[in-house]
Order: C-alpha cells, then structure tokens, then sequence
C-alpha cells in the first residue's frame, strides 16, 4: 500500500508541475482577454439592428416626426477566452471528473477498505493543483480587477463614447472569466476536501464497527458444540492441504530450488542460534567492568538489541524468501509462514530487548533502573507474552489458510487474547511487594522495600488492561479483545524504544555538547562559541529530538486505531502551509517565516548599534550621552522596520493593527499604565536628554553615574558599585539633582577650626595657599576662605575650592585636607593634641574655686601653683589666678566665660587621657 501511495504521488506530482509551468506561460504570454488595445471598427461585424433609423443621403441619421432620432450603437463585440485559460478550464474540467468519479465510488451500499484506499490515492495532488491555479490566478484577477477600475464608474447622466464602452466591456468580460475560473478551482478544492472527510468517517465507522461486532461468548456451550461440530471438516481440510504442499514439493522440488531452500535454513539457523554468541562477544560488555559510563551503558545496550535482533530478521527474511521463489509452498499457506517466522523474529527481539535493558547477569550495565528481581521477572515475562501472542496468531493464519469455520475462528482467538490475560495478571501478581520489614517499635518508621521498583499507577493500568483482556471474551467481544492484546504488545515495544530513543539522544547528543568531549573541543575551537552556548544548543537538540521521536511514537500507536498516515501527513501539511478559522487563513509557515523575518531583523539590528557603540559613535566629538541615545534610538528604529516587515509577510495591514491596538486601547489604559508612562518617559529622556550617560546624579538617597538609558528605566550605579534601577518617569516628575548638567566643575568645602588665639586672616592666607597649589584646583574662581564662627575655643573656617572635574571631588578634598593640617599644624594654629585628648567645659564649680582661693591666700604661693593650672590663660598668653572670693563676678555668665581670669563661672579643664 505504501509504495503505491508513493507511485500514485509521483505520477500526480509530475501532473501538477506540468500544469504549474502551463499557468507560468499563460502569466508570461500577453493576455487577449484582457489586452488594452481594441479591435479595428472595421474588422468588427456589423450587426444588423432591427429598428435602425434610415439614413439620409448626406450620411445624417433621418427625422422622424421632426425629431432627430438618436444613433443606435452597435454592441460590443466579446472577446473569446484566452487559449490558456481555456486550456486551463479543461483542465479543471477533468479534474471535476476525477473528483465526481471518486465520489461516486464511496457513496455506494458495499463500499470495502479496497475502494476507500484507490479513492483517497491522489487526492492530495488534486488538491495541490488546485491551490496552484488559485495561487496562479489571484495576482492575474487582482491586476484585471485593477485595469478595470482605471476606466472608472459609468457615468449616471449621458451617454460614454464607443471606444470607452468596447474597453469597459472587454475588461469586465476579462475580470469575469478569470474570476469564474478561480471560482472553480475553489469550488473543486472544497469538494475534495470533502471527499477527504467522507473517507475518513467511512474508514472510521467501519473499524468501530469490526472492532464492537458482538459474537458467540466464550462462555456459551452452543459455540463449543459448533466447534466440535465442525473440527473433522476442518481437520480434512486441514490433510487436504498438506496434500497439496506434498504433490506441489514434489512437482517442484528441483535439485536448484531445493538448494536454494536448504541454503536458506541454513544460514536462518546459522544467524538465528549464532546470534546468542555473536551478541555477548560483540557487546562489548565486560562483566568484570563494575562502573560503566552512562554513555557506554547505552552504545552497549543498541549493539545488544542490533546484533540480536539483526540476525533473526535476516534469518526470517531469508526463509521466506525461498519459499517464495522456489514455490515450493501453496500461494494459501504462505501467510502461514510469514507468520510463524515473523513470530520467531518477534521473540528474538523481545529478547534481545530484555538483554539490552535489563541486563539481568550484568547489573553493572543495565541502563533501566529496575532492581535484579524486577530485571528477572519483566525478562520471563516480555518472552512468556510473546511466545503466546505468537502461537495465537500461527494458529490464525493456518485457520484462514485451510478456510476453518467461524467457530474455531473465534474459540482461537478468544483462548489466545485469555492466555496473554492470565500471563500479565501473573506477572502483575509477581511484581507485588512482598519483601516485608518489621517495624521498630522505638526507632523511627523505615518504609517497605519494593523488589520490583514498578510504581502503583503502572500495575494499576496493567490490572484493569487484564480485566478488560479476560472479560471482553466471556461477553462476546472476541476481536476487541484480540485488538486489545495486539495493542498492548504493540504499544509497550512502540514505548521501550521510546525511552531508549529519548535516553540516547539525551546523553549521546547532549552529552557530547555539553560535556568536555573532543566535539564540544572542537566547536568552541573552530566556531569561537562559549560553553554556556554550546549547553544552550545541546538543550534545545535534545529538546527537538524529543518532539520529534514522541511525535513518531503517537503516529506509530495510533495507527492501529484507523488512523490513516495519509491522513495524518495531509493535516501537517495544511496546518503547515495554512488553514482557515472562519474568513481568517492561518499558516504555520507564513508565522515560522515571519518570525525568522523579525530575528534576523533583530540580529542586523543588533550588528549595526555594535557598529555605532564600537567603531563609528566613538570616532565622532559627540558626547557619550549623545551616543548613547543615537544607540537606542537606532535599535528601536531597526526592531520596528523589522516587526513591520514580518506583519506585512504574514499579511498584516495597517488598518488591521489599528483594530488590534483600538482593543488593546482598554487594556493599556487599566493594566498597562506604568508600563506606557515609563515608555514614554524613556522616550522624552532619549530626546530632551535632561540626564545623559556619565552624569552623576542624586535621586533620594542614591547618588552615582548613570550608566544606561533605556525606554522602560535608568540604571544608575552608586559608588559602591552597586547598580539602582530608577523606571524613567520617575525621573520625569520627580526630583533629580544632575551635578555635571551645565559643566563638569564641582567645588570641595572643608572645614577648619583654628585656635583663637592665632590670627585668622594668616589661617586664612595658609589654607587658600594650600588650595592654589593643588594642580586639580581651578585658579578661576580663585579659592576662597570663609570665616564661619568664633566659637570657644577654636575659629571655625570653610575652605571653598573648584575642581576641574566633579569625579575628583573626593580626592582633592583627602589632599587638601592632608596639606592644611601639615600646614597648619607646623605653624601651631591647631594645638598638637593627642589621640584622646580634648577640652571638657564644667559648669558650676564657683564655690570650689573661691574655697581653693581662700586656702591660696592663707597658705601662700604654693596653693597659687595649684591653683595656676586650673585658671584659663588671656588672649596674650599669660596666667594669672583667682583674686580671691572678694573680687568681683561678672554679672553674666557667658560674658565672664568668653573672658577668662575674670571671675568665670567656667573652668576649663585639660584631661589627658
């Protein structure tokens, strides 16, 4: 069936490109029906009108009733049909025939599988073809319709002239004809589209049907008593074709065909029973080998299950074969035999499955994660299930190869789906856990070991698959349950391979990319892609040959199911190259290629700002605020002209986007306002550029340099490297101080105290000389001083200085600082105290200075050098004590505190620590 469905598209495709390069000559050929020009008035016939005017001598047309009578125009000639869009019709026209003749042949009362399977071969090329002619003919109606539009609307009042009203009608005539032609090549299309579903309905019916068709139940004592009925017609069936292989054997059992039937069992058993020898040794599985690789689990699972499996077909194949050409076998009993070797060629492969996977003598190298147990029992199992299946369907063929009696039929069947039944429930019995562990009764609860490692959900589904297996028998329901077992076997080898398939492509290919692999080596060497890169690629291969192989895994189980592959491949191909949802055509490869459109928009895009970031921009006087924005604004510009190209390949018109953004108007206004606002504020950013890249700004608490700009937000990083994210319309309503928004000058401020008893004014002249000497002080403005505060005890002072770049702020001040101190220390204005010396104001001791002065006075000079250090020294440097309790106090406190020696209620004492 296949290689016809591959000769019937051939031959249709070779059809369908004949008439594609027929379309192609009639668009290149000048088109007659719809030409410009018109045909001379003297080659046109002139057309007799029946209550023409006479004519008068002069040429005039006659009065009648003394009224001129108007001229009568003759009609306008119709063009004939252009010969390719006649040949075209035709072409259509047995098209039509073909579609009608196929529909026909369906729709009648005993329809088989046969006549559904000639009806639906070809159907795609037809339908192919007529896209083709749709395709073909749009550009040409479109161009048509257009040349007809240029004469312009008949006029309401008056008549048009002759040679206007000729081309009118020879264009409409052109628009019609086309558009009649396009018309029925949609028209045919539908239709086969149509016929497409009427098969696939009928096919689907007739396969629920078989599958539902209700027989004798097994249970019933008349199907027993009818097949014992009809055993000895069958038995004598049965010798009446081994007779028949006897007398053909001998008729043609020549010493060259003998030969070459001996030369296939021969090497059939030669393969088949040297597969058990020829595995183990080139599997290449050391048993001695105790920690294999992942990857050399895998290679040596697939030379296991190819060297096993290999040999059985080939041996298999071989004997058949022989069988065939040397006929010396009836044409009835070879089905028999294919039967019986393809059972022989299953089994191997179950066991060359099993041997691979589960590796039950060499638990080191089995790739499925099953404990030994478990390996043992799927083993006996997967091989038990197939020698039954086996079995049952030999038997099948030889009842049909000997035309056995229904009866028997169904009894075969029937005992075949019940015994597969009984040996899955017992291997799901097997698997059950049984390894029991006492729990402790103090210590903490330790789970049952499982000696199958198969999870519940798994034997669950196993469960109820044998008891639908068993009961659909006893009930009458012989073929569904047959169906069911042949799907089970199918399915469950359909999903072993799967996991081998999935595993391999995981740690073959993935592995091989993303470990450090000489291929992995060799690419980051050869093609400069980074490691990160080449995981990245490894992931989306794998990824990839996962969709694939679960894709082909559906195909191959649903097709059992009455799903056509015809069928299967003709809806990929549609939703492919474009279905319609009511008046809407969607293509999934008009959107592949749309997309590939916009990234490759997208990467030139990329190319040309590294270009202007890297090469050109820098080559330029133009700041690097500016720069950065002719950047942005170049990537937003190529991203759009890229997202409008592949709008307009996929189809997208202006107006169509107006639609869609007027329905999304709502959602922008509730859900996406932030978003818009911060948009616009990037985009008024960009332009006004109040804040540039490079500028060092303050916003709340976060000062730094804006490093990029963006359209949704800043990124501003503090001097603490770390990076704030600032959304744009903050900075558009909100409070920014930009400090190199005119100019990049800052000015340093530092902070003096100087002694009162030294002379402000040469402080003064020794810090504003410390300044001037910095090199990364502007000399204009000059550096200035400002006297700030007397205070006690020191003169407060603030150097002001201007630097010629704000970013040197921090390091000019250090400097200047370092340089004032040195110079003002050196010169004594700042007293040299130590690391935890400072001055303590204590308010209050009054009485205890005139006690101590009272003492002075009664006892003499000593208690005055006692009392010496306690008084504060005058503005000129010397030291005088306290008079005594008799001299007289100031009346204000902080009078006699600025006034030392006076009577202050102060005392200023120096604590060294």
């Amino acid at each position: 069936m296949l290689r016809r469905s591959l000769l019937t598209r051939f031959r249709h495709r070779v059809r369908g490109t004949a008439l594609i390069a027929v379309l192609a000559a009639t668009a290149a050929l000048p088109n007659a029906a719809v030409g410009q020009g018109s045909p001379p008035a003297a080659q046109a016939p002139a057309a007799k009108q029946p209550n023409a005017a006479p004519i008068s001598a002069n040429g005039q047309p006659a009065q009648a009733n003394g009224q001129a009578a108007p001229a009568a125009k003759p009609a306008a000639p119709k063009a004939p049909v252009s010969e390719a869009l006649q040949t075209l019709r035709d072409r259509l026209d047995t098209i039509k025939a073909d579609l009608e003749t196929r529909e026909k042949a369906i729709t009648g009362p005993n329809v088989g599988a046969g006549d559904l399977t000639r009806a639906r071969d070809g159907l795609d090329p037809l339908a192919d073809r007529l896209r083709s002619v749709i395709e073909l003919l749009g550009p040409r109606l479109d161009a048509a319709r257009e040349r007809l539009t240029q004469i312009g609307p008949k006029p309401k009042e008056g008549e048009e002239s002759e040679e206007v009203a000729r081309e009118r009608a020879e264009r409409e005539q052109a628009v019609n004809d086309i558009d009649g032609t396009q018309r029925l090549a949609k028209s045919l299309l539908v239709q086969s589209d149509q016929i497409v579903d009427q098969i696939s309905n009928r096919r689907r019916a007739a396969f629920t049907r078989g599958l539902f068709e209700r027989s004798s139940s097994l249970l019933s004592p008349d199907l027993w008593m009818r097949v014992g009925a009809d055993i000895p017609r069958d038995i004598s069936s049965l010798r009446s074709g081994f007779d028949d292989t006897v007398s053909l054997f001998r008729r043609n059992a020549s010493l060259w065909n003998l030969l070459i039937l001996g030369l296939a069992f021969g090497l059939s058993f030669a393969l088949y029973f040297g597969r058990r020898n020829i595995a183990p040794a080139l599997g290449r599985r050391d048993i001695n080998v105790t920690t294999p690789s992942k990857r050399a689990k895998l290679l040596g699972a697939w030379r296991v299950l190819l060297l096993g499996t290999v040999p059985a077909l080939a041996g298999s194949y071989a004997v058949y074969y022989a069988l065939d050409v040397t006929e010396l076998l009836p044409a009835r009993f070879l089905p028999v035999a294919s039967t019986i070797l393809g059972g022989i060629a299953f089994i191997a492969f179950v066991e060359a499955t099993a041997d691979a996977l589960l590796a039950v003598n060499k638990p080191a190298w089995r790739p499925a994660p099953v404990s030994d147990a478990a390996a043992w029992r799927i083993t006996a199992l997967a091989v038990s299930i197939a020698v039954v299946i086996t079995v049952s369907k030999s038997t099948e063929a030889l009842n049909s190869a000997i035309y056995a009696a229904l009866p028997i039929s169904i009894a075969t069947r029937g005992v075949g789906a019940i015994t597969a039944a009984l040996l899955l429930a017992i291997g799901l019995h097997r698997f059950a856990d049984t390894a029991e562990k006492e729990e402790e009764c103090f210590g903490p609860y330790v789970g049952t070991e499982t000696s199958s490692n198969i999870g519940g959900p798994l034997r669950l589904l196993g469960w109820v698959a044998v008891a639908v297996i068993a009961a659909a028998p006893l009930v009458g329901y012989v073929a569904l349950s047959a169906f069911l077992v042949d799907q089970l076997i199918w399915t469950a080898s359909i999903l072993v391979l799967l996991w081998l398939l999935v595993v391999s492509a995981d740690v073959l290919i993935g592995g091989s990319l993303c470990d450090d692999t000489r291929i992995a080596t060799t690419l980051q060497a050869n093609t400069g892609l980074r490691k990160r890169s080449l995981n990245q690629i490894a992931v989306l291969t794998t990824g990839f040959a996962r969709v694939l192989l679960i894709a082909a895994a559906a195909l191959l189980a649903l097709a059992p199911w009455g799903l056509d592959s015809t069928d299967i491949f003709s809806s990929i191909r549609t939703a492919f190259f474009g279905f319609k949802v009511g008046d809407v055509t969607i293509s999934l490869s008009a959107i592949a290629f749309g997309i590939g459109i916009l990234v490759l928009g997208v990467f030139i895009t990329r190319g040309v700002q590294r270009w202007l970031e890297s090469t050109y921009l820098p080559a330029t006087d133009l700041d690097a605020g500016l720069r950065n924005s002719i950047s942005t604004v170049a990537g937003y510009v190529g991203f759009l002209l890229a997202l409008a190209l592949a709008f307009s390949y996929l189809g997208l018109s202006l107006e169509k986007l107006t639609i869609v953004a007027g329905a999304l108007s709502v959602g922008i206004g509730f859900g996406l306002q932030s978003i818009v606002n911060n948009f616009v504020s990037g985009l008024l950013l960009l332009w006004e550029r109040p804040i540039r890249v490079g500028d060092q700004v303050l916003i709340g608490d976060s000062e730094g340099i804006v490093r990029r700009i963006s359209v949704r937000s800043t990124e501003i990083q503090t001097f603490d490297r770390s990076a704030v994210i600032v959304p744009n319309s903050n900075l558009i309503s909100g409070i920014v101080k930009n400090r190199v928004r005119g100019d990049r000058t800052g000015r340093v401020i530092i902070s003096v105290n100087v002694l009162r008893s030294k002379d402000p004014v040469e402080a003064a002249e020794m810090m504003v000389a410390c300044a001037k000497a910095h090199p990364d002080v502007l000399k204009e403005p000059a550096p200035r001083v400002v006297f700030k505060k007397i205070g006690d005890p020191f003169l407060e002072f603030e150097l002001i200085a201007m630097v010629i770049d704000v970013n040197l702020g921090q390091k000019v001040q250090s400097d200047l600082n370092f340089s004032v101190f040195k110079t003002l220390s050196d010169a004594e204005f700042i007293p040299p105290m130590g690391p935890a010396s400072s001055f303590i104001t204590v308010q209050g001791l009054e009485p205890v200075r005139d006690a101590l002065g009272q003492i002075a006075h009664a006892v003499g000079s000593p208690a005055a050098h006692v009392l010496a250090p306690l008084a504060t020294s005058r503005p000129d440097g010397e030291e005088k004590a306290s008079a005594g309790a008799d001299e007289p106090s100031s009346s204000d406190p902080r009078e006699a505190t600025r006034r030392p020696g006076s009577g202050s209620q102060d005392v200023n004492l120096r604590r060294h620590g």
